[in-house]
């Protein structure tokens, strides 16, 4: 099955470079490009590309508004490329909705990676992005008193444990481990969370679970 992918970025050069490397697989197409945000909404409504590879910052509409109309609309799931740097659009990219977050300094073979996980409902996040984010979370005062929103709430005891172990970044693994469970088990815990949560991301439920005082 052919991953259909819509480019989103204000530089032609860079438009070009990833659907040269995005078209070396054969199982990929771009069916389309975009220069700015609003061109990827139009694009993404009228082609349903199974990816949107999307930039950050571009003109007029840029790529966080964008990510939000699209994750909105469910026209389709939003891999963001961008050079990084830990601020507000990265965290609007990822309250959004944006399934993935990967740096522009990702090599082919990490793009493509990420394309098809992304297509196959999988979220991706670079590590560097990761780990930036669980250090500006560290680093962020502590909620006080904050109210456990009603989705939150709503979660049963062991989902509410590993939405707090998701905002600690641990993989289905460390879940395992922690909460002493199969790795399939919480696999399936993780799924229930995000959808009950409407996060289409781990690292978006992590930053559920601090908002929500559970991390």
């Amino acid at each position: 099955m052919t991953i259909r992918v819509l480019v989103a970025d204000d530089h032609a050069a860079i438009r070009s470079g990833l659907r040269l490397i995005l078209e070396g697989d054969e199982d990929v197409a771009v069916v389309a490009e975009a220069a700015d945000g609003a061109s990827a909404l139009t694009n993404a409504r009228a082609l349903r590309p199974d990816v949107v590879l999307m930039d950050i910052r571009m003109p007029g509409t840029d790529g966080i508004a964008a990510t939000r109309a699209i994750v909105a609309e469910g026209l389709a799931d939003v891999l963001v490329l961008t050079t990084f740097d830990l601020d507000e659009y990265v965290f609007g990219a990822l309250r959004a909705g944006a399934a993935g977050f990967l740096l522009k300094t990702a090599d082919a073979a990490t793009l493509l990676d990420a394309v098809r996980r992304v297509a196959a409902g999988e979220g991706v996040v670079a590590p560097e992005v990761t780990r930036r984010l669980l250090a500006a979370f560290a680093q962020a005062p502590e909620p006080v008193e904050a109210e456990v929103p009603a989705d939150v709430a709503a979660l049963t005891d062991r989902e509410r444990e590993v939405l707090a172990g998701l905002g600690q970044g641990l993989s289905n693994a460390g879940l395992a481990q922690a909460l002493h469970i199969g790795e399939a088990t919480a696999k399936t815990h993780v799924s229930r969370v995000l959808a009950k949560l409407g996060c289409t991301s781990r690292v978006q439920a992590a930053i559920r679970a601090r908002e929500a005082g559970l991390a």
